[in-house]
């Protein structure tokens, strides 16, 4: 099994809702198991023990100061480069479309990337013309069917590609000890 962490901070209710969906797509992956936390409710130290991480925030002209400071405090595994490899995703909501939703989910990606993780977006789809980004879900002034529905999707494709990774993490593993570890891997 693999553990998703759903991370959000939420102040006016919006990003909860889109954290609820994307919830929703973790669950419908198997071998998955869902660890769910609003920002008050989590701590950086719970970082490496999860496989991938999905973490939302409101657009207050970028991320909110509390989850830039939660993140302030994950620099240890930073340096250590636990959460290196492991997928992540990243979800906004506000109430204006031109406010600078995508600008906060890049702020949130660019976290995802100094940890070294590897970031998981939307693909085109026809809803992406009123819901969603490639650089993942988000909502504006109230949340949609179309926005869940980009939230349960961005949630199923980091669930599904940190499956996958574990698996080959095993078969490699498995490999390595059947053959030793110089001898070349080949399926």
């Amino acid at each position: 099994m693999v553990t998703v962490m759903v991370l959000f901070d939420s102040r006016g209710g919006l990003v909860e809702q889109l954290a609820a969906a994307v919830a929703e797509g973790v669950r419908s992956v198997d071998g998955t198991t869902l660890l769910y936390r609003r920002l008050d409710e989590a701590a950086p130290k719970e970082l490496p023990t999860v496989d991938a991480l999905i973490v939302g925030s409101p657009n207050w002209s970028g991320m909110t100061g509390k989850l830039k400071d939660w993140f302030d405090h994950s620099g240890d595994l930073w340096q250590t480069g636990e959460l290196a490899s492991k997928p992540g995703g990243a979800f906004v909501a506000g109430y204006s479309r031109s406010g600078g939703t995508e600008a906060t989910l890049l702020q949130l990606l660019h976290l995802l990337l100094g940890h070294g993780m590897i970031v998981v977006g939307l693909p085109w789809s026809d809803r992406m013309r009123v819901s969603g980004s490639y650089y993942g879900a988000t909502a504006h002034g109230a949340v949609t069917e179309d926005d869940r529905e980009q939230a349960r999707a961005l949630g199923r494709r980091v669930a599904e590609l940190a499956v996958r990774l574990a698996a080959a993490m095993l078969y490699t593993a498995r490999r390595v000890m059947r053959t030793g570890p110089h001898s070349p891997i080949s399926p």
